[in-house]
């Protein structure tokens, strides 16, 4: 398969995958608390990749182990918590509308620690997607508290994925993308998301009930195939493209996120509609052809 069309076919199928994790995550939490969620979903996915990453512990870049490290932890243990914690105040499709921020970071944190080249298109489309934002966070429904803070938690998050996305394909291109996921969360993740559980109580207060199990479940899969798989995906799609490419995932992502919010009985404002609009014109337009 030639890597035009492997990358679009990764694409498509991270977005839905990814696009999916918000509900998963809002499922999750009527059975846990946002730490046990982030602490179960790193450690599963540690778990089950841990035979791949023992047979290629040879492949370990000892030399870049920093930025295994940054990459790790911005991308795949941080950003863990700080969604579940949002999900608690704001519905699983604001989440997914605003990871779809993801493109702007990656411009901004590879203009500046990288070096990439930015365009004058897309700091304007920059500008118009943080206005989508700022509508995005004031046009609530109808509470008329201001969810400001877990806004802010999700750009957080985000901004974490943009660093781990051009720290990935600057430092570590070199490793193959299974056996990078592997090592990720079976040697750099697995004891601090061990720790992490651990502190949550979730180990004193285990009791096999149904309700205990059907939380397991929903953990799982997003740890699966939300984590584990999605992430291996974006590590090749990465190696095939560049990270802005990479990152235009959330353009499709806020779609599946709110078409699974609405199957739950979620509802948007007018407002909330107009912001997330506002956000996906502003990353279209900075995705369209410009001179290199």
């Amino acid at each position: 398969m030639n890597a035009d069309k492997e990358k679009w076919i990764l694409l498509i199928t991270l977005s839905i995958i990814w696009g999916s994790s918000f509900i998963l995550i809002k499922k999750s939490l009527e059975h846990f608390n946002p730490f046990q969620v982030g602490a179960l979903r790193v450690l599963i996915a540690g778990i089950i990749l841990l035979p791949i990453a023992i047979s290629n512990r040879k492949l370990f870049p000892k030399k870049h182990l920093k930025w295994l490290i940054l990459a790790a932890f911005t991308g795949n243990f941080i950003p863990m918590f700080l969604f579940p914690i949002a999900e608690t105040e704001v519905s699983s499709s604001i989440a997914g509308i605003i990871n779809s921020m993801m493109p702007i970071f990656v411009i901004i944190v590879g203009g500046l620690v990288w070096k990439f080249e930015t365009t004058k298109k897309q700091i304007i489309g920059t500008l118009i997607s943080f206005t989508g934002v700022c509508i995005l966070a004031f046009g609530g429904g109808d509470s008329n508290e201001l969810k400001m803070i877990p806004i802010l938690l999700l750009l957080l998050a985000t901004l974490c994925y943009a660093m781990s996305t051009t720290t990935v394909k600057s430092k570590l291109m070199d490793v193959s993308s299974v056996v990078l996921s592997s090592f990720i969360f079976s040697f750099v993740l697995f004891l601090p998301s061990l720790i992490a559980l651990i502190s949550t109580g979730f180990f004193s207060e285990f009791t096999l009930s149904k309700d205990l199990m059907m939380g397991l479940l929903f953990v799982s899969l997003l740890s699966v195939f939300g984590t584990g798989l999605a992430m291996t995906m974006n590590y090749r799609l990465l190696k095939v493209s560049s990270p802005l490419f990479a990152s235009t995932v959330t353009l499709i992502m806020p779609i599946v996120a709110i078409i699974w919010g609405a199957l739950d009985g979620e509802k948007l404002t007018y407002m909330q509609f107009a912001g997330a609009g506002i956000i996906i014109a502003g990353l279209i337009f900075l995705r369209t052809n410009h001179k290199k």
